[in-house]
């Protein structure tokens, strides 16, 4: 399992419905997307859920690197490039994907992302991301979710989508996203567990 998220981030008088109607008049491209896990389409608006930036920040799981590659080079991600300019793509290892139990479509997201503390135990904390990924995956109303490493940056990445806003303790971190449409044509082929 591979992910990838990029961000675009809009002003502040942006109209965020100009990204609906894209998502509603494309997203379905990617329904039937050889190697594709699934593709969550996010967004976030400025003061909604205390974000601080309107902002369409795309999430990939791939199953397979041909398919992700297939995706950024042989067209499918031009016309975002088109239409948005080129962002930076961050590309994260993955560690665990869990399937959550909630028998509705995904609403919201939660994305974290956590430095790899240098000195740290490698295998302790792959391990506890392990354990978080099956921890938010047992919670009410969870989707599925997801935990990858970038060992270029030393950086964890936790992903949980989410039919309702997921209950969260005071000072959680992680934006919340909402979802706009979910493409997943390789999810049931996600490898579940421990990645190694």
């Amino acid at each position: 399992m591979h992910a990838m998220q990029y961000e675009i981030t809009l002003p502040a008088d942006y109209d965020m419905n100009v990204v609906r109607a894209r998502v509603a008049r494309l997203g379905h491209l990617l329904d039937d997307w050889d190697g594709l896990g699934l593709k969550a389409y996010l967004m976030r608006e400025r003061g909604v859920q205390g974000s601080p930036v309107n902002q369409y920040a795309p999430f990939y799981l791939w199953n397979t690197v041909r398919g992700m590659n297939s995706f950024l080079w042989g067209g499918g991600f031009q016309g975002l490039s088109d239409d948005f300019g080129r962002p930076a793509i961050r590309q994260w290892t993955g560690l665990a994907y869990e399937e959550g139990a909630a028998d509705a479509p995904a609403r919201v997201a939660v994305r974290e992302r956590r430095p790899v503390p240098e000195g740290a135990a490698l295998g302790e904390i792959a391990e506890a991301a392990v354990r978080e990924t099956a921890r938010l995956a047992t919670g009410d109303g969870a989707v599925c979710a997801a935990a990858a490493v970038d060992t270029g940056r030393w950086e964890l990445v936790l992903f949980s989508l989410w039919a309702r806003e997921p209950e969260r303790s005071p000072g959680a971190g992680g934006e919340v996203f909402r979802v706009l449409h979910l493409s997943a044509p390789g999810r049931a082929r996600l490898p579940r567990g421990r990645q190694w």
